[in-house]
């Protein structure tokens, strides 16, 4: 299941994110840490860690520099 969600965020990083531009707060970005978290802990543990990536990024939420654990 996890190849399947790393193959739909590679196809949005190709298809959509180039015409949205440089949006995230974060370094890696929110796309890139799912990817990273579902390679590293598997599907529940890295679908966990990105809802709790995704739900920091927002105005009043914290940037820069956050890796996958």
């Amino acid at each position: 299941m996890s190849r399947f969600f790393i193959f739909l965020i590679k196809l949005y990083q190709i298809s959509i994110s180039p015409y949205l531009g440089n949006n995230c707060r974060f370094v890696p970005t929110c796309s890139q840490y799912c990817i990273e978290a579902l390679k590293k802990y598997g599907f529940f543990k890295g679908m966990r860690y990105s809802i709790k990536r995704i739900s920091k990024c927002h105005p009043l939420g914290s940037s820069g520099y956050d890796p996958v654990p």
